[in-house]
């Protein structure tokens, strides 16, 4: 009779104490689960919010920009580190004679550094100065007209016309790298060709 009872009382402890670890590992489980996943939401949260604060700042105010090809030397190299700020074109800011960065008008995957040389109702002069008979071009309205500055070797708005405003991503004015030419962008060696009365 002690010992039934002594096995009935040792199998109820062993109960209790299994479903107490039972319900412990379980609650343990919930909690670890509801750590890691407010931990996992969290981190989605702060991605998601720096992205778009990364995003706005690229868009909006500017970025470093690294410019590759011959078309705008002397002024930018090839490889030459330039910053370019965005709120110019956001506010019609841009003037005759600004570097801008464009999406090109035949290949829309790609960006184009050049000079704006024309805005909106200006008259161009579309060849070379020292051709004997000129021809011009009148830039309409919400377009630009773009020129690199080594004449030479630019494909520009001499070849594919005048280009929307809307294509403009941002302006050039100021180098990073190389070091030697830190600083603000000179003024454009075709100074002549802005407008032509």
């Amino acid at each position: 009779m002690f010992f039934s009872g002594s096995l009935a009382t040792a199998l109820k402890i062993e109960c209790i104490v299994e479903q107490t670890y039972g319900q412990w590992w379980q609650s343990l489980h919930r909690t670890m689960l509801r750590g890691v996943l407010g931990k996992t939401f969290r981190l989605i949260g702060y991605t998601i919010q720096y992205g778009c604060i990364a995003h706005c700042a690229f868009e909006y105010i500017g970025g470093v920009v690294m410019c590759s090809g011959p078309s705008m030397e002397p002024t930018i190299q090839n490889s030459d580190i330039v910053f370019a700020e965005n709120l110019s074109r956001h506010f019609y800011g841009i003037q005759r004679g600004d570097i801008v960065i464009a999406k090109s008008p035949t290949d829309p995957k790609s960006n184009i550094c050049k000079r704006v040389i024309g805005l909106e109702g200006d008259k161009i002069l579309t060849n070379s100065p020292s051709d004997f008979f000129k021809s011009h071009s009148y830039v309409p309205t919400g377009h630009v007209w773009l020129e690199g500055d080594n004449l030479q070797n630019s494909t520009d708005s001499r070849y594919y016309g005048p280009i929307p405003y809307g294509l403009i991503r941002g302006r050039i004015f100021f180098k990073i790298w190389p070091l030697s030419d830190f600083g603000f962008l000179r003024d454009s060696p075709n100074g002549h060709r802005f407008s032509d009365d």
